[in-house]
């Protein structure tokens, strides 16, 4: 049903899909432990649903795909990079039946030698992590097809190395579809490539592999199943990890932090932490940033994932702190790029917190103008702490009796003078509102540090 709803809103969405299984708007809120009004403003944009535990609770409740609600397309556009044969003809090569049954399904294909194949897997590798994803999808129906010939033809040691090749053309097949939002083919691709590199018994394939299969389990929301799966798979390569080369080290670790985001995806926030303690001990034994096998693995990106999951657990103060601070000039251009929109995505993040820290605790939607002051807080028993202020306009005389005190945690509001600030709180606290107005007035929003500009 994906296509109906392309055009509609997350919240639009939400409304199409509760009509559509008949439930009203206190049912449905209900379901999920929120309010009627609450779900009200959502369905008409009014708040913004930022949070994926929530979008998934939606999802679950309404028995549609976590994709439906997100609206995610699979259209990949035509460049001179691409060609014109994108996704339906990597879905075509997946869904050949000549694969899965024996009627010589590469009897027409002349076989590369292992090693051009060898390159030209390698060469659409480093083509995906330089980003180039149109030129990836569109080379590798191709290259599935003959590296799937490869295995078929040559036999002995030839034939294991065409295997774990193969293996690691369906990993790369699964990557790019989970990132275009095709997780059943996705899903399709890493079972193949199971398949392929099984009679190698080679452990840093297999591995790889499951990556893999915990990204389509993620993408779908099935972040409970990709969690048992880092586990399983950690489970399976440990008995390996005693002469652990750097390639099976980085493909361990790296599992641990797919599994890091799906942990913090649950909102368990332990598992989360266990995960990134593990990959950080693997990388720590890797000794520096690496990109064995296409993974990036480092201490680096075990920082990334650090303020990836923050922002996914909410932490917010974490994420916006450490984010900035990361170095990745070293790594592929993906990570990079990808870990410059999770920044960008918890200062956003922060934008909307705001907004629903005031529908909250006045009972009003704000429409915030820019920010104002980021202050550095730190504090003796809470650790250091990064502070926003937004400009959130004035009141009117329509919005002030509409504020409400919903949960009790304030009781009374009114106007006060800058001057008086000190008697109504913590003298930081009246810096830092002082710094905020004098960054309204001169346009140019200010860093603070104890409240007061730098």
């Amino acid at each position: 049903m994906r296509g109906i709803t392309n055009t509609l809103t997350i919240g639009e969405r939400v409304a199409w899909y509760r009509r559509r299984r008949g439930l009203s708007q206190e049912a449905l809120a209900g379901l999920i432990g929120r309010t009627a009004d609450w779900l009200g403003k959502v369905e008409n944009n009014r708040i913004e649903l930022d949070r994926l535990s929530v979008i998934k609770s939606l999802a679950e409740v309404l028995d549609v795909a976590l994709g439906d609600l997100l609206g995610e397309p699979s259209l990949l556009d035509w460049t001179g990079d691409s060609g014109t044969k994108t996704v339906p003809a990597l879905r075509a090569a997946l869904m050949n039946y000549r694969v899965i049954a024996p009627l010589g399904a590469t009897a027409d294909v002349h076989p590369p030698t292992v090693a051009l194949l060898k390159k030209e897997v390698g060469q659409l590798w480093d083509a995906y992590q330089d980003s180039r994803f149109g030129y990836v999808t569109g080379r590798l129906p191709d290259l599935l097809h003959r590296a799937q010939a490869a295995a078929d033809h040559h036999d002995g040691d030839d034939q294991d190395r065409a295997r774990r090749l193969l293996g690691l053309t369906y990993q790369l097949a699964a990557t790019q579809l989970t990132k275009l939002g095709e997780s059943d083919l996705a899903w399709i691709a890493a079972d193949r490539g199971l398949a392929a590199v099984g009679p190698t018994g080679d452990p840093l394939v297999t591995g790889s592999l499951f990556r893999s299969v915990g990204h389509a389990l993620h993408a779908t929301g099935r972040y409970a199943e990709a969690v048992r799966l880092t586990e399983d798979a950690a489970g399976y390569l440990e008995p390996h990890l005693e002469h652990a080369t750097p390639a099976l080290l980085s493909v361990y670790g790296t599992l641990f932090l797919s599994g890091s985001m799906a942990a913090a995806r649950a909102n368990d926030a332990a598992t989360t932490r266990t995960f990134l303690a593990a990959a950080d001990q693997a990388a720590g034994q890797l000794g520096a940033d690496a990109n064995h096998l296409w993974t990036a693995f480092g201490p680096t990106n075990v920082a990334i994932h650090r303020v990836a999951t923050a922002a996914e657990l909410g932490d917010l103060q974490v994420a916006v702190d450490l984010g900035p601070r990361v170095d990745t000039t070293g790594l592929p251009m993906e990570r990079r790029v990808r870990h410059a929109l999770e920044v960008a995505r918890a200062y956003s993040s922060c934008r909307a917190a705001c907004i629903r820290e005031v529908q909250e605790e006045l009972g009003l939607v704000a429409t915030l103008g820019p920010m104002l002051v980021v202050d550095w807080a730190p504090a003796e028993h809470e650790g250091d702490k990064l502070l926003f202020i937004f400009d959130g306009g004035s009141l009117g005389a329509q919005q002030e009796r509409a504020i409400r005190f919903a949960d009790g945690e304030l009781t009374e509001w009114r106007y006060v003078s800058a001057e008086s600030l000190e008697q109504h709180g913590p003298p930081r606290l009246a810096r830092r509102i002082r710094t905020a107005i004098a960054a309204r007035s001169n346009g140019v929003s200010a860093y603070a540090e104890h409240g007061s500009a730098i």
